[in-house]
């Protein structure tokens, strides 16, 4: 099923009536004016060369900062123990999740690309070695952090549960970008769906059940990692076929069937990780709590944008309102993102329920 990149030939257009028939012309602020991309009709929007830029540096600049500095912010006034480095090791679990994101798209998008009708012959490049080395690089960060802070050789922190898991995470990840770089990219499932269950077990030290938490953690990562790499890659996929609306449309219909059941798996397993792990007494005093009720707010207007685009995308033959739906989608699933990475750090909300 995941065999890697689509092929650069484009698949023969199926019978129908001809793109230009099928699609009103669109106006020249749509992101898919006709012609091919760098040669759209029309005038060039204003700004367009440093707007996007700049609003990447703002996002990625806002994400640093919730890194950093959320943890410490959840936990003010709930008398819960601090914990060593927690904004740096949000800053290198968020670079993780991110890995297992852009990867996991990877390998997932490009079935949704190739059955397309008429579909460019451009492709995307592959982001999936650089992504994967870069989330190796945050385990070992993370090896090296818990070395400093338990005054542990690294040697020694290889010993420990959880320095094993994360050299496992490591190697795991080292060998999913050796896969993406050969010639059967579709290898790498097996180094990542490792890294899912290495992590899975990592975030559950607990006593009561930690096999049915890891099972649970490997359900929503594996699912919000589809969600989020997948989208990143038919977003970038749409900006490249912006000149072939009747493709674009086409793709983006077929993503959002299948993030459907992503977002079914995603909530049908976050709500039975808080159930089981986050005591109510606790739910605003707790930095796990509070974590959480942030994320869910975000989870909650991601999916109205999601539910927003689907019905643009299914009322309009121009694809360009749900295009943008979707991007906006896509920034907030990076901070959903930043804000897990700040879940599996807090301390667990228990001891406080349980304090007389």
């Amino acid at each position: 099923m995941f065999s890697g990149p689509p092929a650069d030939p484009a698949a023969p257009p199926g019978p129908g009536l001809p793109a230009a028939a099928a699609v009103p012309a669109p106006t020249d602020d749509s992101p898919f004016a006709g012609g091919p991309p760098g040669q759209q009709s029309g005038r060039p929007a204003p700004g367009r060369s440093w707007t996007t830029p700049l609003l990447l540096c703002a996002a990625g600049t806002l994400a640093l900062l919730v890194a950093l500095l959320g943890p410490g912010l959840v936990a003010r006034g709930t008398g819960e123990l601090r914990i060593p480095g927690a904004g740096l090791t949000t800053v290198l679990r968020t670079v993780l999740f991110a890995a297992l994101a852009l990867h996991l798209g990877e390998l997932l998008a490009p079935q949704l690309i190739r059955p397309v009708r008429g579909r460019p012959r451009t492709a995307v490049r592959s982001w999936a070695v650089r992504a994967s080395l870069a989330g190796a690089a945050a385990a070992a960060g993370q090896i090296v952090r818990l070395a400093a802070v338990s005054d542990l050789g690294i040697t020694e922190t290889y010993g420990t549960r959880e320095g094993g898991l994360l050299l496992l995470i490591a190697n795991g990840l080292v060998l999913a970008a050796l896969c993406a770089a050969s010639r059967r990219p579709a290898l790498a499932l097996a180094p990542l769906a490792l890294v899912i269950g290495a992590e899975a077990l990592r975030a559950h030290p607990e006593a009561y059940s930690p096999e049915f938490g890891a099972a649970l953690t490997v359900v929503h990562l594996t699912a919000a990692s589809l969600w989020t790499g997948g989208l990143l890659y038919v977003l970038r996929t749409l900006w490249i076929w912006r000149g072939s609306p009747v493709a674009a449309r086409a793709l983006l219909g077929r993503y959002a069937r299948l993030a459907i059941w992503l977002y079914v798996a995603l909530a049908a397993t976050g709500t039975a990780s808080a159930l089981r792990r986050l005591p109510l007494d606790v739910v605003f005093t707790s930095a796990y709590g509070r974590t959480l009720l942030v994320k869910l707010t975000l989870m909650a207007v991601v999916s109205v944008l999601a539910v927003a685009a689907r019905r643009r995308m299914l009322r309009d033959a121009d694809p360009s309102a749900a295009h943008l739906l979707a991007r906006r989608e896509q920034v907030l699933l990076g901070l959903v993102v930043v804000v897990s990475a700040i879940l599996t750090v807090v301390p667990d909300p228990h001891w406080i329920s349980l304090r007389p």
